[in-house]
């Protein structure tokens, strides 16, 4: 907790869409050593029934959290787009006045909707005020910088590994832009498919490896974007 005159924690929002494990690894690690002078100040899900909401709320003290679906969305409110749906998530998230957005298993492309509307000097949101400073985005991908871009990498990965074309793959920390998971890399980590060895194998390392990562990663920007006084 912040004191009387000292600023208050930096501010994290994590976009999910599944269990929340690598949230969990980022509840785990607040206001210790390894993520000092933080709070998670709202969980997003674009799925109604994933875990992550679960677990932010509860979190001690619980999280706040929000839901927004796109097909839910867009039928809703016929005549708008995906593009206007990526602007309400960023209208929800940048309510919450985040120093940094986390995509922690977050399955859903961001487009300029998003994108645009959080770096706050290029779209305002309609009713809603100027971002003052660009809020950095940043993701865990489950492969190497260029190597299995997209959905389903820890397979395709594994894949090209009992084809003998691969000896290892690994997780990556970068920063969001409108190429999907073209960003610059913040943090990489190799990880081994060991001959042999079935998928769930490798993939429970891998996991491993990404609770490290992404908790490595968000301190990493937060000290650039908001420093700890």
């Amino acid at each position: 907790m912040s004191h009387a005159g000292t600023p208050p924690p930096r501010r994290i929002a994590v976009l999910i869409s599944g269990s929340g494990t690598n949230l969990q690894a980022l509840i785990d690690a607040l206001n210790t050593p390894s993520l000092p002078d933080a709070s998670i100040c709202l969980v997003l899900s674009n799925r109604k029934a994933a875990y992550g909401l679960t677990r932010a709320a509860n979190a001690n003290p619980p999280i706040p959290t929000a839901y927004l679906g796109l097909q839910p969305y867009l039928k809703a409110n016929p005549g708008k787009t995906r593009d206007d749906y990526d602007a309400e998530v960023a209208r929800i998230v940048l309510r919450h006045k985040p120093d940094l957005v986390v995509l922690a298993g977050w399955m859903h492309i961001m487009g300029d909707g998003f994108l645009d509307t959080v770096d706050g000097y290029k779209k305002v949101v309609d009713g809603e005020e100027k971002v003052e400073k660009s809020v950095p985005v940043i993701n865990l991908h489950p492969a190497l910088p260029g190597a299995f871009d997209g959905a389903h990498a820890i397979e395709r990965a594994y894949e090209a590994s009992q084809k003998g074309e691969i000896t290892h793959s690994g997780v990556m920390v970068h920063r969001v832009v409108k190429e999907v998971d073209r960003g610059e890399p913040i943090l990489v980590r190799e990880v081994e498919i060991k001959p042999g060895e079935p998928i769930e194998d490798f993939e429970e390392r891998l996991h491993k490896t990404e609770w490290e990562i992404i908790v490595q990663g968000t301190k990493k920007v937060l000290d650039e974007v908001a420093p700890v006084s």
